[in-house]
């Protein structure tokens, strides 16, 4: 790591920070402490508000099925080693998986009832529990996990409305990385040696990627052989603040699995038509998302992703009472506030709030009660003075 830039690696800030830990009985599988859910439900909140505004509907899958859906799917053929599955102790002829994606189970919903070409593009987003068998050694805390949550989504559309729906995800992906200052660069990863498939059904999703992010005037790279089994990929890397380059989202074609959950659609002529998949991830698995942001941003996260956003500090026990008017004012804001009355001194309560990364401290002591003020300290610009609180309010709000 970076000496000069102080970034450190994000199992020591979760620990620092306590946000989560790790530990030998889950081996790939984080414990989330209660400030690192505020994260996750921040993302699923943010994730959740995007999808509403792009007309998506939420559903949510069975995290174990049984082993024929991924036959069907042909991740048994091609990712069964990367899966975790059993014998059911009832049943030894019954073999059970967890899932490791939600696209095969996401088909069943789509299969539950007969779809016209006036109901596509239909797009199901899940949030969803995934496991994959991932090697031991190859674990890396929060990047490299066997227990993940992704923010999926899996848009059935006619053929001709491919091109719209990319470009829509396209632009949906480019407003959540522009949320956090992060520029997003494009690359397409084509047929790989194990795909499912004609050639020509792969040249064909391919160049409509291709047109689906010229048509945008993004540039991209073409990444040989990096597709999935079942169909090219767009990949979306962002370049953190150590210059790594990580790839975060996906958008997927699939014209392969509805051929083999035998999807349908009853079109204009009345006739039997084939629906494409889009497969879509906006910043793929939690865990990993927020690894990489804690890196990016050495744990001194966005405003609206910091799991304190206001910590208020007091001098004695005398102010106690204005403190905790402060607190109640906060909330009722929605500002996620801690107070910190210990029996310290105020110069260890400053230090022990600016490791947490908090946005802001708020010092409390008998002058600001006689002004009827709070004492602000902003992270990274230090002491900016007292103000009064609805000052203070309408800056943290904006």
């Amino acid at each position: 790591m970076s000496e000069d830039k102080k970034h450190r690696d994000h199992r020591e800030l979760g620990q620092e920070m306590d946000l989560f830990s790790f530990h030998e009985i889950a081996p790939g599988a984080p414990f989330w402490h209660a400030k690192g859910m505020v994260i996750v439900k921040e993302l699923e909140k943010f994730i959740r508000k995007l999808q509403d505004n792009h007309n998506y509907q939420e559903i949510s899958t069975p995290i174990m099925v049984k082993r024929e859906v991924f036959e069907r799917s042909g991740h048994w053929e091609h990712f069964q080693k990367n899966m975790f599955w059993f014998k059911n102790a009832t049943d030894e002829n019954e073999i059970l998986a967890i899932k490791p994606m939600n696209c095969p189970e996401s088909t069943y919903v789509y299969n539950s009832k007969i779809r016209s070409y006036r109901d596509l593009p239909l797009r199901l987003a899940e949030i969803g529990k995934l496991h994959r068998n991932e090697l031991s050694g190859t674990l890396g805390g929060l990047l490299r996990v066997r227990q993940m949550t992704m923010d999926d989504a899996h848009i059935y559309c006619r053929f001709d409305q491919i091109k719209e729906e990319l470009t829509s995800v396209l632009k949906m992906t480019e407003e959540f990385y522009e949320k956090l200052g992060l520029k997003v660069n494009y690359s397409i990863g084509t047929r790989p040696e194990s795909a499912m498939g004609s050639v020509e059904t792969w040249d064909e999703a391919e160049k409509i990627l291709s047109e689906s992010l010229e048509s945008l005037g993004l540039k991209y790279e073409i990444m040989k052989g990096e597709g999935a089994f079942y169909g090219p990929k767009i990949h979306f890397d962002i370049k953190d603040s150590q210059n790594r380059v990580w790839t975060v989202a996906t958008a997927q074609l699939d014209f392969q699995l509805p051929e083999r959950f035998d999807l349908a659609y009853v079109s204009e002529k009345g006739e039997k038509e084939r629906p494409v998949i889009i497969h879509r991830a906006i910043f793929g698995s939690f865990e990993r998302f927020i690894g990489i942001m804690l890196e990016h941003f050495d744990g001194a996260l966005p405003f609206w992703l910091s799991p304190v956003q206001v910590s208020i500090l007091t001098v004695n026990d005398k102010v106690l009472g204005y403190a905790e008017k402060v607190v109640a004012e906060l909330r009722d804001k929605n500002i996620r506030v801690e107070l910190d009355s210990r029996n310290e001194s105020i110069g260890k309560k400053i230090r022990e709030a600016e490791l947490q990364r908090n946005p802001y401290l708020l010092v409390i002591g008998e002058k600001e009660i006689t002004e009827n003020k709070v004492a602000v300290r902003e992270r990274d610009k230090g002491d900016l003075g007292t103000m009064d609180l609805d000052t203070f309010l309408k800056k943290a709000l904006e």
